[in-house]
C-alpha cells in the first residue's frame, strides 16, 4: 500500500512539474493601444503564429484599454513581453522590471517615425500657426498620457517651445488612441489631434478612401522607432528563442516580409536596449522642467528643489551617454 501511495504521490508531483515547466513557457505578449484590439489583433496574429511556430513557445496576444493597463500588467507578470512606444516602454524599464531587447524596421529605411498634428482636409485651420494662435477656440485629440508620438513628443517640441500649456490652452482636449483621433478628424468630428506617421500610413494602406481627408499641419523631428521589451527575470533559454527569432524574421521570407509591412509598414527588428530611451528620457524631463517653471503654484524654494533634481537626472543621463 506504501508502495502505491508513494507511486501516486511521484505521479502527481511529476505532473505538477510538467505542468509549471508549460505555464514557464507560456507568455503574454503585450500591444500598446494604438487602436483597437480587433485592429491590433488582426496585425499581429500572424507574427505571434509564425512566433509559436519557430521557437516552440506558447505566446498569446494582450490587450488593455490603454498603455497603462500593458504596463502594469507587465509589472504585475501578466504580461512577460511587449510592443511599447518610447515613453511607456520608460516606464515599463522603471516599473515593470523591463528591459528593451529588439526594435522595429521601416521598409523606408528610416530610423524611426514622426509626430503629427493633423486636421480634416476641408478645415479652416490651414497651418499650424494658426492653431497655435487660436489655441481657445479649438478641440484638440490629444494621445494616450503615455504616448511618445500622442502626448510627449508635440507636448515638448510644439506647444511647450511656443508657450502653451496643452491643459489650458485648448478649448477641450480629449485624450484617446491615434485610430480615434485619425476617424475623429476624417469624420469632421474633432478639430485638431495629435498623430503619428505609422498611422497615416494605415490609412494610406488599408482605407486609402480616408486618406485624401487627411490635412497634416506639423511633423516632429525623428523619433526612434519602437521597441520591444521583456521582463528581466524571463529564462535564458526563452530570451534567447525570442532573440533569435526576432533577428532573423522577415529578412528573406516573402510571407514573414508581407507580415510585417502590414503591422504598419515595417521590415523587420533589429538588436537595440534600454540605451535607446536616453533622447525620450531627456525630453520628458525637459518637459517637466519646463512646467516646474510655469507652475505659479509653487514657491521659489519648491521650484529650486524640484529643478535641482532635475537637473541631477539630466545630468546623470549626459555621463551615461558619454559613456
Amino acid at each position: 500500500m506504501k508502495s502505491a501511495r508513494f507511486f501516486v504521490a511521484g505521479v502527481a508531483l511529476a505532473s505538477c512539474l510538467l505542468s509549471q515547466t508549460a505555464l514557464a513557457e507560456t507568455l503574454n505578449f503585450g500591444i500598446i493601444s494604438t487602436d483597437s484590439s480587433s485592429a491590433l489583433k488582426q496585425r499581429w496574429q500572424p507574427l505571434i503564429d509564425d512566433l509559436n511556430k519557430q521557437t516552440g513557445l506558447e505566446v498569446k496576444a494582450y490587450f488593455a484599454t490603454d498603455y497603462a493597463g500593458i504596463i502594469e500588467a507587465m509589472r504585475f507578470n501578466k504580461v512577460q513581453m511587449g510592443f511599447f512606444g518610447n515613453a511607456s516602454a520608460i516606464e515599463a524599464v522603471d516599473r515593470s522590471n523591463g528591459e528593451v531587447f529588439a526594435k522595429v524596421k521601416y521598409k523606408s529605411g528610416e530610423a524611426g517615425y514622426y509626430s503629427l498634428i493633423i486636421t480634416n482636409a476641408n478645415s479652416k485651420w490651414k497651418s499650424i500657426d494658426q492653431v497655435l494662435k487660436n489655441s481657445h477656440d479649438i478641440n484638440l485629440g490629444f494621445g494616450d498620457p503615455n504616448s511618445t508620438s500622442g502626448t510627449l513628443v508635440p507636448s515638448y517640441y510644439l506647444f511647450a517651445k511656443n508657450g502653451l500649456s496643452v491643459t489650458t490652452a485648448f478649448k477641450s482636449v480629449l485624450p484617446s488612441s491615434h485610430e480615434a483621433n485619425m476617424l475623429a478628424v476624417v469624420n469632421d468630428k474633432i478639430d485638431v489631434a495629435t498623430n503619428n506617421t505609422d498611422m497615416l500610413d494605415i490609412i494610406k494602406t488599408q482605407h486609402p478612401e480616408l486618406y485624401p481627408k487627411v490635412r497634416v499641419l506639423w511633423k516632429s523631428p525623428l523619433i526612434p522607432s519602437d521597441p520591444l521589451v521583456w521582463r528581466r527575470d524571463l529564462p535564458q533559454a526563452t530570451k534567447d528563442k525570442l532573440r533569435m527569432f526576432f533577428e532573423h524574421y522577415a529578412q528573406k521570407d516573402p510571407h514573414e516580409q508581407a507580415v510585417m509591412a502590414a503591422i504598419s509598414g515595417y521590415s523587420g527588428f533589429a538588436d537595440s536596449s534600454d540605451a535607446q530611451l536616453r533622447p525620450i528620457r531627456q525630453m520628458a524631463l525637459f518637459h517637466k522642467k519646463e512646467q516646474v517653471q510655469n507652475d505659479a503654484h509653487l514657491d521659489d524654494a519648491d521650484k529650486k528643489a524640484q529643478i535641482a533634481a532635475l537637473d541631477q537626472k539630466l545630468a546623470a543621463l549626459d555621463n551615461a551617454a558619454a559613456k
